[in-house]
């Protein structure tokens, strides 16, 4: 039997593969991708932006919603051209932000800005029924649990002796009006010959607390519910809310692989069915290519830490630290604005408020970590320095444990970087390199921290020329030598190989 197998004519073949090519190329540019999205949008939004509130921009959650995608390419590639166009809605946000103007992202692809698109329609919400929970705490107890954070819990805890006594359930003990009196001026009570305010002067060492006149009653009543309570968990809000956050994100990064699987089975069909020479050399040409190109593309990939996470010895969460109790960062980081690195604290940095603090006291309801593993983490800091909480104090002659920090960022030994030179003469914020730190609670490295990367914002960053006549003569040359107004750190030589290697 003569197996006959049937040619495709040439055209036909040519005619089909620009099909597809079309084809799945449309589809590529009509989905996004959130998981590339993110990764989009924590280097070159979050800085300026917040998915759910307003921050030097405007909040990008359901963007989709409110502007057409053509609107949103236009805006994101050249806002500057869109306003000059007479675009309303352009003009309109430029006024109401302070026409503080938004960076040119001509470098984002029509795919990279579908990707970030797609992140922030696929964000994950609170539902009606964990806002109602969350809303459920008496809101006087939360009064009088910030004024006792403000006020009270440097000395004092809820359930054991610190400087001062325990205050849980203070009010079964002593009467409203004493508790009044003592807090606002102890000192003046104790000389008026109150015998319990002397009793408890003298088991305390003689140490007079600090007097609070400044506190209204209704805040000491506050107080006083917040210690009779305590610390409420908002239980039944968080189980629904957790169900909305394990929401999975889907992904269509699928879609070019099966593009590349579809278009390698072609070539081997014209290699099976083909006996046209040139069409044979022209397949071999583009497979040789596509080797060629992935091959380099896996190669710049080396050396690139991006999302790097590495754990930690103690479990330091940025989340707590800077986000929710509001540090800054230079407190800890105290060399970045006048030194080349911007140091590791020691552990005497992290006493000055841990002496005082030696148990979490925040929510633990969104975190798979318990009170007691955060309890367990800040008593390794008193593990490394020797302190003992139940005195205080420093325990005599202790051999004190260095913490084995494990380095995130980390830049070849060829690169010269300065931290001051960002942070104290650029005036650059912490996120700008390192993203949004105070949403989190294991740290890792945001940026790709790569040459491209540092050479696109050195491009578009402007040189701030204020009152330094030295940068403004040098600006006035500029400008005239390149015919802009503004001149980059690109055009004051921030480009030159010798400023970042040497």
């Amino acid at each position: 039997m003569n197996i006959v197998i049937k040619r495709i004519p040439l055209k036909k073949l040519v005619s089909s593969l620009s099909l597809l090519f079309i084809f799945s190329f449309n589809i590529l540019a009509q989905q996004g991708d959130p998981v590339n999205g993110k990764k989009l949008y924590n280097a070159d939004c979050a800085a300026c932006h917040k998915l759910d509130k307003r921050l030097v921009g405007p909040p990008l959650k359901g963007i989709s919603e409110k502007r057409s995608n053509e609107w949103l390419h236009a805006w994101i590639k050249d806002n500057n051209a869109l306003r000059a166009s007479g675009d309303k809605d352009a003009i309109a946000i430029f006024e109401e932000y302070s026409k503080i103007p938004m960076l040119a992202y001509p470098k984002l692809s029509d795919q990279d800005i579908n990707d970030i698109i797609a992140y922030t329609d696929d964000k994950p919400v609170k539902t009606e029924a964990a806002i109602a929970g969350s809303q459920a705490v008496d809101p006087k107890i939360a009064i009088g649990k910030k004024l006792y954070q403000a006020n009270c819990a440097a000395c004092h805890k809820l359930d054991k002796k610190l400087i001062g006594p325990p205050l849980g359930n203070v009010a079964e003990k002593r009467e409203m009006d004493w508790l009044k009196l003592w807090i606002k001026d102890n000192n003046a009570f104790r000389a008026s010959g109150d015998k319990d305010a002397i009793d408890i002067f003298k088991e305390y060492n003689g140490m007079p607390m600090t007097a609070y006149p400044q506190l209204s009653d209704e805040d000491i009543e506050a107080i006083i519910a917040y210690t009779s309570v305590g610390d409420v968990q908002k239980v039944a809000a968080t189980s629904v809310e957790t169900d909305v956050l394990a929401k999975p994100k889907t992904s269509s990064s699928w879609i070019s692989y099966v593009v590349i699987a579809v278009i390698l089975l072609l070539i081997v069909w014209i290699y099976l069915q083909s006996n046209n020479a040139f069409l044979k050399i022209v397949a071999t040409i583009f497979v040789l290519l596509l080797s060629a190109y992935i091959t380099f593309d896996w190669l710049m990939g080396i050396g690139i830490d991006q999302d790097y996470q590495p754990i930690q010895p103690i479990a330091f969460s940025h989340k707590i630290h800077s986000g929710d109790n509001k540090i800054d960062c230079e407190y800890c980081h105290s060399s970045a604005k006048n030194s080349k690195t911007s140091g590791i604290p020691s552990v005497n940095v992290c006493m000055n408020c841990h002496k005082s603090i030696s148990e979490y006291t925040g929510t633990t309801t969104l975190s798979e970590k318990d009170k007691a593993f955060y309890d367990a983490e800040i008593h390794k800091i008193y593990d490394a320095i020797g302190w003992d909480p139940e005195k205080p104090g420093y325990i005599e002659n202790y051999e004190q444990k260095p913490i084995k920090w494990v380095r995130v960022h980390n830049l070849p030994d060829f690169v010269y970087y300065n931290h001051s030179q960002h942070v104290t003469v650029a005036g650059l914020e912490c996120q700008e390199c390192h993203g949004p730190v105070e949403e989190m609670d294991d740290l890792y490295q945001y940026s790709p921290l790569t040459m491209r990367w540092c050479l696109d914002c050195h491009k578009e960053t402007d040189v701030d020329l204020k009152g330094n006549a030295y940068y403004a003569k040098i600006h006035e040359e500029l400008a005239k030598k390149f015919g802009v107004e503004k001149v980059t750190i690109a055009q004051l030589g921030g480009t030159e190989c010798g400023k970042c290697h040497y």
